[in-house]
């Protein structure tokens, strides 16, 4: 076993695959809200960085890295005879089912780093709420000590509040715990809280966008224990 005692991994493009996930999700969300009007969804995907045709992101996507409330706030410009209620009403009321594209086999998985001693939360920049929601479809919340989303009360990342608290919340030094994440946010909220740094691939961000910004680039969480028994 490593000397790290804790894990603190994001959400999406790490322990779910995030095109697999997300690119389904945020173009059937966009179809709905745009009325299936095939010109305004492309309208509305181009203010997120999206792309309708193949369900593709762009680089630097809202979508990716940042919160819902950056994602809606990229669109609410076109719904300008609708007030902020009747707005978020709409949104609220698309019902668009999420994939869940597991990197793997979460449960098996964090259950093993759990029987390992990892002391084990998520810090994401989706909202809490839909977070638990997320990994309850899947059974995992209660292999989590900490989940935590932007609007937690902590900040969202590449600043450093999540993963502070989640440090503070299991009561283990920032230098004892790893940040696993997929986005450069990620690496530089864990290089601001004292945290150690691994990148994975499983989100859209490229080994060159991430390797100097960490201490490894792994191809996906699979890869997480091997390294960690390295020392």
């Amino acid at each position: 076993m490593s000397n790290y005692k804790a894990i603190l991994f994001d959400k999406d493009g790490t322990l779910f695959d995030f095109v697999g996930t997300w690119g389904h999700y945020t173009h059937d969300f966009l179809w709905e809200l745009s009325g299936r009007d095939a010109g305004f969804a492309d309208v509305l995907a181009e203010a997120v960085g999206f792309v309708m045709a193949d369900k593709s992101f762009m680089r630097g996507s809202l979508a990716i890295a940042g919160t819902p409330s950056d994602f809606n706030g990229a669109i609410r410009p076109y719904f300008s005879t609708l007030s902020d209620d009747e707005f978020h009403a709409l949104a609220r009321g698309i019902d668009v089912t999420i994939p869940n594209a597991e990197v793997v086999p979460l449960r098996d998985y964090l259950g093993a780093l759990r029987d390992a001693g990892y002391v084990l939360g998520v810090a994401t920049n989706a909202g809490e709420k839909g977070a638990i929601d997320h990994l309850q479809q899947v059974d995992i919340v209660d292999q989590f000590d900490f989940i935590a989303g932007y609007d937690s009360g902590h900040g969202a990342k590449p600043a450093p509040g999540m993963l502070l608290a989640f440090a503070k919340a299991v009561d283990i030094a920032p230098a004892d715990i790893i940040m696993v994440g997929d986005s450069t946010h990620d690496l530089h909220a864990a290089t601001a809280a004292g945290m150690g740094r691994v990148a994975v691939l499983t989100g859209v961000a490229t080994h060159d966008d991430l390797v100097d910004h960490c201490d490894v680039v792994l191809p996906s969480i699979a890869d997480l224990p091997a390294w960690l028994a390295q020392g």
